[in-house]
């Protein structure tokens, strides 16, 4: 999952109760597990060989379903950054089996005890998938990253790529690495500063054992190698977006400011964690100085993350800018087509226009089908997420019932006092009257439900 792992299965029962809230599917229809395996043989005939590129991937160290791996040169005082993307519309073709299948379920949902995969294994973790055991077709996105850190797209083609290596974020040492990965990740962050953005990474929450059959949740180290390897990314869909957008076409991501309230929320948040927000400075100023190594700033960085969910799709449209907040650009998602729906066809657009070919009418069309499809997924994802977050609340809290616990409000509404408290990343609301945000308070813990996974407070009267 993204946010929580839980390496002690602690949570084995209430994830299993949550998969059967949602309706997550266990398996594959038996006609789409049917066509995988027929798509699986499916030879490569379209596509150039580039398998002599040193081509590596980079991801979590049990991952098998691998969307990227990268190359890099140098060209004068450029790079070159070869970004080859899993080839999943080789496999999966428009209104077979697989794809009814992918539109139905839109991404991969993730949870601590595994995955819901958007393709079968033998498609998502195997055939496509780009592992170092022989040959695999791709997308191969090139695109220049300038000393600015802009990054330009220079062509897009259709190729077999060996990976040399699997590389695991814990494990990868710097030698491993393509030289210039430490450099191009720099220039992209700094043009990442330059134009304002405000993205955040939190890093993953871990269920960790106290030893006295009670639990906690702390922040688990992130890895430089994973920002690295997420400029890469960030850098190639900016390349395709301004490709796309140039060409009036394209599936975008778009995100709006957080809201007035949704700041005011974010400062009495800071102030509940004991963090030290300058009033004259603004949200994207403040995230920049933020230490996700820091247990309580790591806190904040989730609490801006969730913040920041009303996200969405949309296809081009002449006379409005796809615009995303966090990233301060035009966007998309076309890196992890294995996990996102709408990457398959977001890259078989750009493949079209940077050979000089108009989007073939079945991606247009698609593009008008997809956004509620997708936000379908992701609201699914938001929910279970929010889900497993309050099971791992409830789980940590328990055997506290009747303590006491510092508090912040910091939001009143129709449901009564949102707060934080003050020495855990967790959110629960009060039904008292009278409270203003910004108000600190104490509460005292009267109820602890781990199947329903609720948390209940009360304001303590000391």
């Amino acid at each position: 999952m993204k946010t929580l792992r839980d390496p002690g299965h602690a949570l084995g029962a209430g994830l299993a109760e949550i998969r059967q809230q949602f309706q997550i599917p266990g398996s594959f229809p038996d006609d789409a597990l049917a066509a995988a395996a027929a798509a699986k043989d499916r030879v490569p005939s379209e596509h150039v060989d580039r398998t002599a590129r040193d081509f590596v991937t980079l991801d979590p160290a049990t991952s098998t379903d691998l969307d990227q791996a990268f190359a890099i040169e140098r060209s004068g005082h450029d790079f070159l950054l070869h970004y080859a993307i899993a080839d999943v519309a080789w496999f999966v073709r428009d209104g077979d089996p697989l794809d009814e299948e992918a539109w139905k379920r839109g991404a991969s949902q993730y949870l601590p005890d595994g995955k819901v995969s958007l393709y079968p294994a033998a498609i998502g973790e195997a055939a496509a998938s780009l592992l170092p055991d022989g040959p695999r077709p791709a997308i191969i996105f090139t695109s220049r990253i300038r000393p600015e850190g802009d990054a330009i797209l220079q062509g897009v083609e259709r190729a077999l790529i060996h990976s040399r290596a699997k590389l695991a974020y814990s494990t990868v040492d710097d030698a491993d690495l393509p030289e210039g990965l430490a450099e191009i990740s720099e220039r992209i962050r700094l043009a990442e500063y330059k134009r304002g953005a405000s993205r955040v990474d939190p890093p993953e929450q871990e269920v960790e054992p106290l030893g006295n059959g009670g639990y906690t949740l702390r922040f688990r180290q992130r890895y430089a190698s994973e920002d690295q390897n997420a400029s890469l990314s960030l850098a190639t869909n900016l390349a395709i977006a301004k490709a796309l957008l140039d060409h009036h076409a394209g599936f975008f991501r778009i995100m709006p400011e957080p809201d007035a309230r949704a700041i005011e929320r974010l400062r009495q948040t800071a102030r509940a964690f004991g963090l030290q927000w300058p009033c004259m400075a603004s949200l994207t100023q403040y995230e920049r100085t933020l230490d996700p190594s820091d247990p309580k700033q790591a806190a904040f960085m989730m609490a801006i993350r969730r913040a920041g969910e009303r996200a969405t799709y949309a296809p081009y449209e002449d006379g409005l800018m796809p615009w995303h907040a966090a990233i301060a650009a035009p966007y998309v998602h076309a890196t992890a087509p294995l996990r996102r729906l709408a990457d398959r066809y977001v890259i078989q657009a750009a493949l079209a226009v940077a050979n000089g070919r108009p989007v073939p009418l079945d991606v247009s069309e698609a593009f008008q089908r997809l956004q509620p499809v997708m936000d379908r997924a992701n609201g699914l994802g938001g929910r279970i997420e929010r889900a497993v977050i309050g099971l791992a609340e409830a789980l940590m809290l328990q055997g506290h019932t009747g303590e006491v616990f510092d508090a912040l409000v910091t939001d009143v509404d129709e449901r009564g006092a949102r707060i934080q408290l003050c020495d855990a990343p967790v959110v629960d609301r009060i039904g008292v009257d009278g409270l203003e945000p910004g108000a600190a308070i104490k509460v005292r813990l009267i109820k602890v439900d781990t199947v329903k996974r609720r948390i209940t407070f009360e304001q303590a009267k000391l």
